[in-house]
């Protein structure tokens, strides 16, 4: 599967659970806190392996650059809103219109990443590229939902940095996890 349908069965995936979300009756909390954690378990690892494969060969070609920072940055504020959102999912709090501008977001983002930089890296790479792609995401995002909010963290940073750095911060934050 070519890189760009899987992650456009993933955006459809959270799509859907957001959707699912914004909808449900405020008496249904058992549901609201199932549908938060699944959307936290589709939207994080998809985000993590979409900028360690997809974003990152995009980066390190010039026409690609000023595109994937973007995303990189939308995906960041997804990343708040989702935190936000679990935090008020547990106490109770207007999680409805946190809920509204997580989709909103990511509608957004999803619009332009399946517009502008699909086109973008279709003429990049290859269909061959495009399906070596697609199955490296898929591969990292199982390892990557096994992670916490602190290895998905470290992943995000490791994501932005300029690739001569990245080796040896993977190592040295390893190092710091395991002490």
């Amino acid at each position: 599967m070519k890189i760009y349908d899987a992650l456009k069965k993933d955006h459809q995936e959270v799509r859907e659970l957001l959707s699912e979300l914004v909808t449900l009756s405020e008496t249904d909390q058992e549901r609201r806190h199932d549908l938060v954690s699944e959307i936290r378990d589709a939207l994080v690892p998809h985000s993590r392996a979409e900028e360690s494969i997809f974003y990152n060969s995009m980066r390190s070609l010039e026409e690609g650059k000023e595109h994937v920072m973007h995303g990189y940055k939308e995906h960041m504020q997804a990343e708040v809103l989702l935190r936000t959102l679990q935090v008020m999912d547990k106490i109770d709090s207007h999680w409805r219109e946190t809920a509204n501008e997580l989709k909103t977001a990511l509608e957004h983002h999803i619009a332009e990443e399946e517009g502008e930089m699909f086109s973008v890296a279709q003429r990049l790479f290859t269909d061959s590229e495009a399906e070596m792609m697609g199955q490296a995401f898929e591969q990292l995002k199982p390892e990557i939902k096994e992670e916490g909010i602190i290895g998905t963290t470290v992943d995000m940073i490791v994501n932005l940095m300029p690739p001569r750095f990245t080796d040896s911060f993977k190592r040295s934050a390893q190092n710091q996890v395991r002490h």
